[in-house]
């Protein structure tokens, strides 16, 4: 059968849907496992010697009752003495081993049989041994469970397994047709393509044809979503991936794809589509713990979740309020529901973080090395500064402080541990001269330190389920074993940097200041990945800092819309910089003022700080008695940003000017079309805040490309720029006026990143001058 007819599934996948029972237990039970766990498959396949094999793959094909099924999976070892083959796998635990026997874990003992049968169908053997060690954490003390299995034993095991599964394979099988018929037919969801965006949907199509990279930027009203949605379903129904992940950052951005694919579906398209909701937004118990002592949902999850994945099929969209009301029916977790649907999804739509985030990443899809999945990055410019975090880490003096005393009487250990962190912490502290130290080496001193603390942290977890510090000590077990963590793959992309903070405290962080090696690695887990914005510019700097490469495809579409439509005026005398904001307030209102009293309607200003912009507000308030203003405020909720928006409507009486923080909320991702929107004044290059960090970027990049300036401050302001500029002009009526505030536009480094449609561009300190430009283009019926 075709390569494309078939249905893959990891072993690990297999067994967990076959077999699982029972409930969901995701109260502590020892978390450091991952990154201990790896740690002891390394030193034990090391001392193996060498008849020793580690990490074989392994694939094998079942074709029954119409379906064929590819099953993969990756051994930790084989042995092979003088052709007697043993095979490996090595679990960690934290579990007395005087408890651990054959049955201890029938998924375990299950995954290993598979491997059995499969390593002997594939060899040719009618007899295999099976290994199965458990590693103890704490005691480095080792289980070995053995048994020799003959080839016909496992077949009958294996063959029950499979199945099982084969009746959702069939469901699977005759889904995939029916959708890759309904994609067959599928014809692009609008009469005709704006212009640049079929170009765009061809490259897109080829690159994941060929499992390339693709990095585009597409101005605003190319029709980006559709242009890459559309690809990608066509590539999905011919076979070349087997999987699409719709990667966003922000929830309008996730409600845009959804729609962009109801739009699809209204047109024929049948297409399994899901929405990842975080844990915390979509649990039914909010504030209990996952454990079936606290919550119904999550006693018997195992045992009724099959039931609910087979309900819920007869929808194509699995999104929050479809998943909630099917979790509630059959009484699941609605998350690790939303997980189980993953499986089944055609498109999943979610948070970066998914796919590059090594804290939440979605294991059961890249945990043994990926698959044929499309990799389709919305915003890819936010991705950078998102990256950083992911791969970043910080611990500090003072939250292993504020547990030492607690444990003084009932954990001598571990407030002798303790104390052991904090004294070092006290001889970091001693070197530093200034505020700060930036270190190009990783603080070896503190990581027995910390795996000590792991180690006596989780005995005490895993014996108080009631005590009232369990989540103060939690939250710190887990935030140094995020560290530790960092600390395994700390190389010459990070610096450490030690920073004094108020009463006496002190931060340690592991800063990944170069995240491009992580993120290729990351792309490695799919076929394709496709980069795309408004504003990716310029585009050598985002092929490097996310993991492209020379043979990376470049894509760069000019504005669908008339040139005519948009005006740029640039005030090229007012110095905005930090030092000089003072002595601009009074100038910046003035100029504001002018602009918006030429035509009513509704314009939004952006500023670099909220501090420049309430100084500025005040003023302009005092001048603009007939304007109606609105103001973005610190931490606003969704009601508010909601309320916010609501403002800009078209039949206003009275002009409305909105300030705004460049890249806040309203910097990207809003569509205000047609007179919902007449303007924009950008305050300001958008320079980031100078800071450690960002200087810590500088440095870096300097001593690598001589770029460091560019890097760390210029590129990222001048995408916050242009991204606020993108608010004017949503559709090809708009039109929309620009007004650009500072000095440093008229310097030829920032000049090189203004897109090439910007034709009606000019430079004044007149504002006068500004005025008449500013009406002649107002007066143009064009």
């Amino acid at each position: 059968m075709d390569e494309q007819k078939r249905i893959k599934i990891s072993v690990r996948d297999l067994v967990e849907f076959v077999l699982q029972e029972g409930d969901i237990r995701s109260s502590f039970s020892g978390s450091s496992r991952a990154l201990e766990g790896t740690k002891a498959h390394q030193m034990l396949q090391k001392g193996r010697g060498k008849d020793y094999q580690a990490e074989v793959t392994i694939s094998y094909i079942v074709d029954k009752e119409d379906i064929v099924l590819e099953i993969n999976g990756r051994i930790d070892g084989v042995i092979n003495t003088e052709g007697n083959i043993t095979l490996e796998e090595i679990k960690s635990t934290n579990t007395d081993l005087n408890y651990i026997d054959e049955n201890y874990n029938k998924l375990h003992m299950a995954q290993i049989k598979c491997y059995g049968f499969m390593y002997t169908k594939n060899n040719s053997l009618e007899n295999i041994n099976i290994s199965l060690v458990y590693y103890h954490l704490e005691t480095g003390e080792k289980k070995t469970i053995e048994r020799s299995f003959h080839e016909e034993e496992l077949k009958i095991f294996f063959d029950e397994l499979v199945d099982k599964y084969i009746i959702w394979a069939k469901v699977l099988k005759n889904w995939a047709e029916f959708r890759d018929t309904s994609i067959k037919e599928l014809k692009f969801p609008f009469d005709n393509y704006r212009k640049g965006q079929r170009e765009f949907a061809v490259s897109v199509y080829r690159s994941i044809r060929d499992g390339n990279l693709l990095f585009a930027a597409a101005p605003t009203g190319t029709g980006k979503t559709a242009a890459v949605l559309f690809p990608t379903i066509k590539a999905l129904g011919e076979g070349s991936v087997s999987k699409i992940f719709y990667l966003t950052a922000k929830t309008v951005t996730r409600t845009i794809a959804e729609n962009s694919i109801l739009n699809m579906k209204d047109r024929g398209l049948r297409l399994k589509t899901l929405t990842l909701t975080a844990k915390e937004k979509i649990c039914l118990k909010p504030g209990a713990e996952c454990s079936p002592e606290e919550c119904e949902y999550a006693k018997g999850h195992f045992d009724r979740v099959k039931d609910a994945v087979a309900d819920i099929f007869i929808h194509d969209s699995f999104n929050y309020e479809t998943i909630l009301e099917y979790a509630k029916k059959h009484s699941v977790c609605p998350f690790e529901f939303s997980l189980d649907l993953s499986l089944w999804a055609d498109c999943i739509i979610c948070d970066y973080n998914y796919v590059f985030d090594p804290r939440v990443y979605l294991k059961r899809f890249f945990l043994d090395g990926g698959g044929d999945f499309a990799f389709l990055i919305d915003e890819a410019h936010n991705l950078v500064d998102r990256s950083r975090e992911m791969y970043s880490s910080e611990i500090s003096k003072r939250e292993f402080m504020d547990l030492r005393n607690s444990f003084k009487e009932s954990s001598k250990k571990i407030n002798k541990a303790l104390n052991k962190i904090n004294s070092q912490f006290i001889g970091y502290k001693k070197n530093i001269e200034e505020e700060y130290l930036v270190d190009n080496d990783e603080p070896k001193d503190i990581v027995p330190l910390l795996r000590s603390f792991i180690t006596l942290g989780e005995e005490w977890l895993l014996k108080n389920d009631k005590s009232p510090i369990r989540e103060a000590v939690l939250e710190l077990y887990f935030k140094v074993t995020g560290f530790l963590r960092t600390t395994e793959g700390y190389d010459e992309n990070y610096v450490t940097y030690y920073e004094k903070l108020k009463d006496h405290d002190l931060k340690l962080k592991l800063f990944c200041v170069n995240p491009s090696y992580l993120l290729k690695e990351a792309i490695k887990r799919g076929k394709s990945t496709i980069f795309f914005s408004a504003t990716l510019s310029p585009m050598d700097y985002f092929i490097s800092i996310l993991g492209g490469n020379e043979k990376s495809t470049r894509l760069r579409l000019r504005s669908p819309f008339p040139e005519g439509n948009l005006s740029i005026l640039i005030n090229n005398k007012i110095a905005t910089t930090y030092k000089k904001r003072e002595f601009s307030y009074e100038d910046v209102a003035s100029w504001i003022l002018n602009i918006v009293k030429i035509k009513k309607g509704n314009y939004l200003v952006f500023f670099p700080s909220y501090s420049y912009m309430n100084r500025v507000n005040e003023i302009f308030i005092e001048k603009s008695e007939d304007i109606y203003v609105i103001i973005q405020k610190s931490g606003m909720t969704e009601e508010e940003k909601a309320n916010f928006l609501k403002e800009f409507s078209e039949d206003r009486v009275e002009t409305l000017v909105a300030f705004a923080v460049m890249g806040g909320s309203f910097g990207e991702g809003i569509d205000l079309t047609g007179d919902k929107l007449l303007g924009a004044i950008i305050v300001g290059v958008g320079l980031p805040q100078v800071c450690l960090e960002r200087n810590i970027i500088l440095d870096y990049f300097n001593k690598l490309n001589n770029r460091g300036f560019e890097y760390s401050y210029m590129y990222p302001g001048m995408n916050k720029v242009l991204q606020a500029i993108g608010r004017v002009i949503r559709s090809e009526s708009d039109k929309g006026i620009v007004l650009l505030i500072d000095e440093r536009f008229s310097r030829q480094e920032y000049k090189n990143l203004f897109p090439a449609e910007w034709k009606l561009l000019k430079y004044t300190r007149v504002i006068e001058e500004a005025k008449d430009f500013a009406r002649v283009f107002w007066d143009n019926k064009s």
